[in-house]
Order: structure tokens, then sequence, then C-alpha cells
């Protein structure tokens, strides 16, 4: 069993912001003596499955999380120079349930909170809370920022809200990436830890590979962010320490608190989310009463439409067409796809909404739609 686990990590799908090729990630995992490996993209989970399959292959337990962006006040809220600032978090999937959970986050994020960044907020964090590991994030999580300017109360009123929502599953996060904030973050973060009696978890928070790499990464931010390499003014990291250390590298600088570093494994043993292939999931369509089972009003609606568009004596050749369409349909198991599809054409052309392919001509002044 590894000594360490890496819990906060960024791919190349923390888009020019991660230089972490996915299919590398396991394999450096591996070659540092590590079995598990955690994915945490900002705001998204784009290489999840990419990730899953990658570390299966090499033989390395794929942890699936996010960095998600916890908006200052409701996700709905996107007043300018308010609510284009935004915190970080980290969250773990615990099991199938907190995958979905996590899932729902993300797409929330995109769905309602999206300004600047896909954000969510308090009250559905902790509405799908369930089956997820939180941790407080780097130098931009709401427990970091509240302790560098110097409000130890907002940071302590904020770590016992996670505490209180995730119980056990909340972790103090304290980081070794060579910044000197991050130092004055860390004596911080373990004083509040002790204080609120709430484990600490030691991270790394990994943009690139090796630290060779520091230098391709700053290319990606310059991308980013439309600056140059020679711009004086660009973003970019102060360090080349935002890579995948070894386990030993991470266990020296934080000796003095074993116990963060331990806390990587017992996490990365929660975290038992898998997923199966080559089978499609669906959701259930609830059939009227009176139908014994979904096939049976599959066939009730394809009957009535056989007689809506043939009359109520279809010809036998139609009937016996319409058989065979539908033990095709029964024998590969797409009854429930097709009444899910139904019932939003259905709903569609019973409102008014156009439904279908539309071809566009163009007359002289304008592009007309021709059904």
């Amino acid at each position: 069993m590894s000594k360490f686990v890496h819990l906060h990590i960024h791919s190349e799908f923390s888009l020019l912001d991660g230089a972490n090729r996915i299919k590398d990630l396991p394999v450096r995992a591996k070659e540092l003596g590590m079995d598990a490996i955690a994915i945490t993209d900002h705001g998204s989970m784009y290489g999840t499955i990419d990730f899953y399959k990658a570390c299966k292959k090499e033989g390395v337990k794929p942890i699936i999380g996010c960095e998600v962006y916890v908006a200052p006040r409701s996700r709905f809220d996107k007043e300018p120079n308010i609510d284009n600032h935004y915190n970080h978090l980290i969250l773990l999937a615990k099991n199938q349930q907190g995958y979905q959970n996590l899932s729902k986050l993300v797409s929330i994020g995109f769905v309602d909170g999206y300004y600047y960044k896909p954000r969510i907020d308090l009250e559905v964090l902790e509405k799908y809370h369930e089956g997820l590991i939180c941790l407080s994030a780097c130098l931009a999580g709401s427990v970091n920022q509240a302790l560098l300017n110097g409000d130890n109360e907002k940071a302590e009123e904020i770590a016992l809200w996670h505490k209180k929502v995730f119980n056990e599953d909340y972790y103090i996060e304290i980081q070794n990436n060579g910044l000197q904030e991050q130092v004055l973050a860390n004596q911080k973060l373990i004083a509040l830890a002790k204080k609120l009696d709430i484990p600490l978890v030691a991270t790394n928070d990994a943009h690139y590979l090796k630290k060779e790499d520091a230098y391709n990464h700053e290319v990606l931010l310059c991308i980013q962010t439309g600056k140059r390499m020679s711009d004086i003014d660009r973003m970019r990291f102060e360090t080349d320490e935002l890579y995948v250390k070894s386990p030993e590298e991470m266990i020296e600088y934080f000796k003095a608190f074993p116990e963060a570093i331990e806390n990587t494994v017992k996490i990365a043993d929660k975290c038992n989310v898998e997923f199966e292939f080559g089978h499609t999931i669906l959701p259930n369509y609830d059939v009227p009463e009176e139908f014994p089972t979904h096939y049976d009003y599959f066939k009730k609606l394809c009957e009535d439409g056989i007689k809506n568009r043939y009359g109520k004596a279809p010809s036998q050749e139609i009937l016996d067409r319409m058989d065979y369409e539908l033990g095709v349909i029964q024998k590969m198991g797409y009854v429930d796809y097709f009444l899910i599809v139904w019932d939003f054409i259905h709903y569609a052309k019973t409102h008014n909404i156009p439904v279908g392919p539309r071809t566009w001509v163009r007359s002289p002044d304008q592009l007309l739609p021709t059904p």
C-alpha cells in the first residue's frame, strides 16, 4: 500500500491550466510507488472516463473528484465586480451516490451558476453532499482567503459549516507548493484544524507531471490569458513545485504532521467508484397503472399511431411490419428509450414547439425557415 496519495491533481481537462496528460498520470503514480491517484479538474469532469480507464489499465485506483468553483453569494447572482470572484473547493466521490451527486453539482454549475466560471453555491452543496469527501482546497479556498485576510472568525465559521455538512469527511488541506503565502497559510490552517478538531490532509495541487515541466505550464497560462512569455504583467505561478511529487518528498515536507500524510491513504481507501461499460442505463419511465409492462404501453401507443395513419383497419402487411419492428425494439432493450423520446416529442407537438430537422433557404432579404 502506498504511503501517500495525491488527491489534488489537474489534468489537461483543466483547460489551458493543467499540463498533465491523463494517460501519463497513472503511469507516473506507479513509478513513484503510489497505487491510487485522484483527478480534480477545475469546475468540470470532462476527463473522468478517460482517467478511469487509464488508471484501470495501469492497475492504479482512480479517485474521481473535481475542484469546484463556489459563488460568493447565490449561484444565480451575476453582478460585475462581486460575483466574478469565487472560491475553490475539492470534492471527491466516495461511492456511486457521491459520483452522481458530484456530476449533479458540476451540471448545476454550468446550467444555473455559469458566470465566467461554472459555479455552485452552499445551498446545492448541502443538498447534494452525500457520498462526497470535501477538502478545503488551495489558496483560493474560502477558508484560506479568510485567514490570509486576517479574518479568523470568518474562517472558523466557514470551516464549521463544512464540518457540519460533511462531518468526518471534511478535511483542512495543507500544501507543499513552494509559495511563501502558502507557508503562512499552512501555519494558520494547522492552528485552525487543531482548534476545531478537523483532520488535516496534505496535497500538492499538481498542474504538471515533473518539475521540469513548469515552463510548459507557463506557456499554457499565457495562451489562456492572451499574454506573451515576455510580458512582465502576465499571470504566473511563482513556483516550479506544482508537480506530481513523490511520497518521499511529501512525507519529508510534512514530517511534523504525519497524520496529514496518513489521511491521504485513508481518504483513498474510502473512495470506491466503479463504472460499468457496455450497459445502457436509462431513467425509469412511469407507465399508466392499467398496463402490466412498459412494452404493453409502448405497443398500445404504436397501435393507436397505426390507426391514426392508416385508418381503423390497416392492412395485414402494415400490422406484420409493426410487430416485426416492436420485436426488434423489445429484443434490443430499447422500449424505455422509445417511450422517453416519444414523451418529449409528444409534449413538444402538443405545445406548439417545432420538432424535427429544418432546412434554410436564402431569400433576397432574409433567411426563411422551410419545414
